[in-house]
């Protein structure tokens, strides 16, 4: 794909890999804008993310690379960061970065995808918990903190889906994304999950489509051999709704290209 803008490094601590890897594997599938996103610090489940220590070292690591890479690919420095009220750090929020990838992992400190804390699911409400997530989504939309949506339906990781349709449920994040004009990505990790499906799913790609929110495209890889997984499988499933263009951002600043 031409633009793959989240991936990882293994400073977020569950990724593995030279970041190098990561790109060697990009410039193969033919990729002319990568991004590395990885996980942003904050003070809550340190351990799945690099600390505020690291962050001038992920940063001048990637843009040693970008330096090396120039003349083969455009490498992108960004971080995906996590909302969670109380929790946004000014010194992400602020970095000198490309782009900012917005991502809901926690609701009331519960981390919804994370295999640890997947009984939790058995003691509540699902149709509720999906409303909380998009809810979730809404007030990252309003923020103005961020330029992408990761994985904008990833509380059907694991199977546990809701009773109400998911397009009633999502259409306020989606009015909220469109007025806030962020792209969404389309993701592949969702295929390498039990859920089996693209992030996201159609029911939310038929809303994307109907309030024309422009979309990038993502291998959220954890590893090198992830990086442009089923690329073909999101780009023909962009097309399907009728998209032909894509966004990456330099410098926080959103262009399109033609995919």
């Amino acid at each position: 794909m031409i633009v793959d803008l989240h991936n990882h490094t293994t400073l977020c601590n569950h990724a593995e890999g030279k970041n190098e890897e990561y790109v060697k594997k990009a410039i193969q599938n033919g990729t002319k804008y990568f991004g590395f996103s990885d996980h942003a610090p904050m003070e809550f489940d340190k351990k799945y993310r690099m600390s505020f220590e690291q962050m001038q070292e992920y940063e001048k690591n990637i843009k040693k690379l970008q330096i090396k890479y120039k003349d083969e690919i455009t490498i992108l420095l960004g971080y995906e960061v996590d909302f969670l009220e109380g929790y946004l750090d000014a010194r992400v929020l602020n970095a000198k970065v490309d782009y900012l990838v917005g991502s809901v992992h926690f609701l009331k400190g519960w981390g919804f995808d994370n295999p640890e804390f997947i009984g939790h699911y058995h003691s509540k409400d699902i149709d509720k918990i999906w409303q909380e997530y998009f809810e979730a989504i809404v007030q990252m939309a309003r923020s103005g903190h961020f330029d992408v949506i990761g994985h904008i339906d990833l509380i059907k990781v694991f199977n546990y889906l809701p009773k109400k349709e998911i397009k009633h449920i999502a259409h306020r994040a989606i009015q909220e994304i469109k007025k806030a004009d962020l792209v969404v990505e389309l993701n592949s990790a969702g295929l390498r999950k039990p859920c089996h499906e693209i992030y996201p799913g159609n029911s939310i790609m038929e809303l994307l489509s109907e309030y024309n929110v422009p979309i990038t495209f993502s291998s959220d890889a954890h590893k090198p051999q992830d990086v442009g997984y089923a690329k073909d499988q999101l780009i023909a499933y962009a097309k399907s709704y009728g998209y032909s263009k894509c966004a990456y951002f330099i410098q926080r600043e959103r262009e399109l290209i033609n995919f």
